[in-house]
């Protein structure tokens, strides 16, 4: 009898992954026991879709983040190309409140940075998780987006593959692992 977890190397290698990869995706696959099976659900389905609205002014990178969030599953996403879009749109009575923000910083009219802090000041605003995507990795953007109280920082990457493994990272985190509060 083999020991449990023992083929996972090889799974994991002509996969093109690590074990601890193999072991994630097929959880309990060598796992040798005289139980029942159970079933281990991996991908969850929401009891409603996940509002995200994407304050974005590139096109194309919207266009990617929208395709990435959709193959997570039911996802109701609104664009804006502005912080003053975003601002309208969540000021508007009846529009509604977002799940996830997700702010580009480099932006006209006004840029993610200025939005941001006018978001964390806003008492009905500021509990949105709001979560930065931008090609900027400079150190001074890093830290005056957390000081005005960002939840998370990301890098685009340039690589197609790790940018949509980047936005599917937010978005397991953020609208599946994460507690949020109830809606009002």
């Amino acid at each position: 009898m083999e020991s449990a977890g023992a083929a996972y190397p090889q799974i994991g290698g002509a996969c093109d992954m690590t074990r601890q990869g193999a072991r994630r995706r097929w959880p309990g696959l060598f796992h040798h026991t005289n139980e029942a099976p159970t079933e281990h659900p991996m991908i969850t389905t929401p009891a409603r879709p996940f509002d995200v609205l994407l304050v974005e002014d590139d096109v194309a990178d919207a266009m990617l983040i929208e395709e990435a969030l959709s193959e997570r599953g039911a996802r109701n996403l609104v664009q804006v190309t502005d912080g003053v879009a975003a601002l309208e749109h969540l000021r508007t009575p009846g529009s509604v409140r977002p799940d996830l923000i997700v702010l580009d910083l480099n932006m006209p009219r006004m840029n993610g940075r200025d939005l941001l802090r006018v978001l964390k000041a806003d008492e009905d605003l500021q509990t949105i998780p709001v979560v930065v995507l931008t090609t900027s990795s400079a150190p001074d953007d890093v830290v005056g987006a957390y000081n005005s109280h960002a939840n998370a920082y990301v890098t685009k990457p340039a690589n197609l593959a790790e940018f949509e493994q980047a936005v599917q990272s937010i978005d397991a985190f953020y609208l599946q692992t994460a507690t949020r509060p109830p809606r009002a």
